[in-house]
C-alpha cells in the first residue's frame, strides 16, 4: 500500500506488507545526517495516536529519541559515567542497590525511549504489593527519577515518566526520644562500662553514628573542650571505609559539657589498657572509639552492645541513632535555638531541626504556661 501523504513536518503513516502500521517523523539534519523516528503497531489509530505526540513533543522542541538503548543499558551507563565519579561511595553504592534489586528486574528489558509513566506505577504498585515499606517504594522512585533527569539532559528521553506518577503515601514514624528522666537512668547504667564514653558523647552531641566510630583523638581537645566532626565512617562494598562528610554542615566544630570531657577523659586511660592488653595485636588507628584491637569497630557490634545495654537498663527498644533525637529533644526543652542546635547536629536546613519540635512540644507547651502564670501572677503587697 502506497504512503498516505500528509503535508511538510506533519508526518506519514503507511501499512506493510505484513500488515502492521507504521507512523515516521523527519526530525531534520542532526550531526550531518538526516533523522527519522518511526513507530509500530498493529492498527492505524495506534499508529496515529503515536505519531500525534510524537509531533507535538518536535513542535514543543521536546527532544525525540532515536535509538534503541534499554533501561538497563541507560542505568548502568548513568552508574558509572554521573554517579561514580560525583558522589560519595556510600551513596553510589546505594544506587547501585536500588538499580539492581529493583530497577532492573522490574524495566530493564525495556527500551529507554518507550518508558511510558503506567510503566513505572505499576512497577511501585508491585512493590508495594509485594510488602516493601512506602517510604522504600518512594525510594525506589526517587532513584529513577533521578536517573531519568539525567537521561532527559542528554536528549534520551522526551519527558521524565518518574515524575508522572503518584508515589505510595509514606507511614508517619513517630520518634520517641528517650525523656530526661530515662537519660538519667540510661547514664546511671552506662557507669563504668566501656559504652559510657560513646553514649554520652551522642546523647550530648548528637552525633551521627558513623561520626562517633571515625573520631580521631586529634579531632578532640579536651583543654578547649572541643570536638571536630571531620568524616564518617561507613560501609561499602563490603568494606568499612571512612568517608568525607555529606554536606558542608556536617563539617562542623561542638563545644564539648563538662561531663563529656570527663567521660572522655576516663575512657582514654581505659584505651591505654585495651593497648597494653592487645599487645602486638593493635594496630594504632589513632581512633577515639576502636575495637579492643585499635581498628575501626564495626556499627553492628556497637548496635549489638547498644540493645543489650538497654535490656540491662530496663529501658524501652530504641535504636542508637534515636540518640541524635534525644540531644535535640533535651536542647529545645532546655530554650536552646533552633539555630544552634541545627548547627550541633549539622542539619542542613532549619526545617530538619524545627520538625523535631513535635516531641518536645507538650513539654514546651506546659513551660510556656507556667512562665505565663509567673508574669500575670499579681504582685503581693507587702506588709
Amino acid at each position: 500500500m502506497a504512503k498516505k501523504r500528509r503535508g511538510a513536518d506533519e508526518g506519514s503513516i503507511y501499512q506493510r506488507k505484513d500488515g502492521r502500521w507504521v507512523a515516521s517523523v523527519n526530525l531534520g539534519w542532526q550531526d550531518g545526517k538526516r533523522k527519522r523516528k518511526s513507530v509500530y503497531g498493529a492498527t492505524r489509530k495506534q499508529v496515529s495516536e503515536e505519531l500525534t505526540k510524537l509531533l507535538h513533543d518536535h513542535q514543543r522542541g521536546l527532544p525525540i529519541p532515536t535509538g534503541r538503548l534499554t533501561v538497563e543499558q541507560f542505568l548502568e551507563r548513568w552508574l558509572e559515567d554521573v554517579v561514580r565519579p560525583s558522589k560519595q561511595p556510600g551513596t553510589y553504592g546505594n544506587y547501585r542497590t536500588t538499580v539492581e534489586r529493583h530497577l532492573v528486574p522490574s524495566l530493564g528489558r525495556s527500551q529507554l525511549a518507550k518508558l511510558e509513566a503506567h510503566h513505572v506505577q505499576q512497577m511501585l504498585q508491585a512493590k508495594s504489593d509485594a510488602g516493601l515499606k512506602p517510604r522504600t517504594v518512594q525510594g525506589i522512585q526517587g532513584v529513577l527519577r533521578v536517573a531519568l533527569n539525567r537521561a532527559l539532559k542528554w536528549g534520551l528521553v522526551a519527558r521524565n515518566v518518574a515524575t508522572l506518577v503518584e508515589p505510595p503515601r509514606a507511614e508517619h514514624i513517630e520518634r520517641r526520644p528517650f525523656t530526661p528522666e530515662q537519660v538519667r537512668q540510661l547514664l546511671d547504667a552506662v557507669k563504668g562500662d566501656r559504652l559510657e564514653a560513646v553514649i554520652t558523647v551522642a546523647v550530648a552531641l548528637g552525633l551521627r553514628q558513623g561520626e562517633i566510630l571515625a573520631l580521631r583523638w586529634d579531632d578532640v581537645d579536651l583543654e578547649a573542650r572541643a570536638l571536630r566532626v571531620r568524616r564518617s565512617l561507613a560501609r561499602f562494598d563490603g568494606k568499612l571505609r571512612f568517608k568525607e562528610p555529606k554536606t558542608a554542615a556536617s563539617r562542623r566544630t561542638i563545644d564539648l559539657p563538662e561531663a563529656t570531657v570527663k567521660a572522655l577523659r576516663e575512657h582514654h586511660k581505659r584505651q591505654k589498657e585495651d593497648r597494653l592488653l592487645a599487645g602486638g595485636k593493635w594496630q594504632e588507628h589513632n581512633l577515639v572509639f576502636p575495637s579492643r584491637k585499635g581498628t575501626p569497630l564495626d556499627p553492628s557490634e556497637l548496635r549489638e552492645q547498644w540493645y543489650k545495654l538497654l535490656k540491662r537498663a530496663g529501658l524501652p527498644h530504641r535504636r542508637f541513632h534515636d540518640l541524635r533525637h534525644c540531644c535535640a529533644s533535651l536542647l529545645l526543652l532546655q530554650g536552646v535555638p533552633a539555630r544552634v542546635v541545627m548547627e550541633i547536629l549539622g542539619h542542613t536546613q532549619i526545617g530538619t531541626t524545627m520538625n523535631l519540635y513535635a516531641h518536645v512540644m507538650p513539654a514546651a507547651r506546659a513551660e510556656a504556661a507556667a512562665l505565663m502564670d509567673q508574669v500575670l501572677a499579681p504582685v503581693s503587697k507587702a506588709g
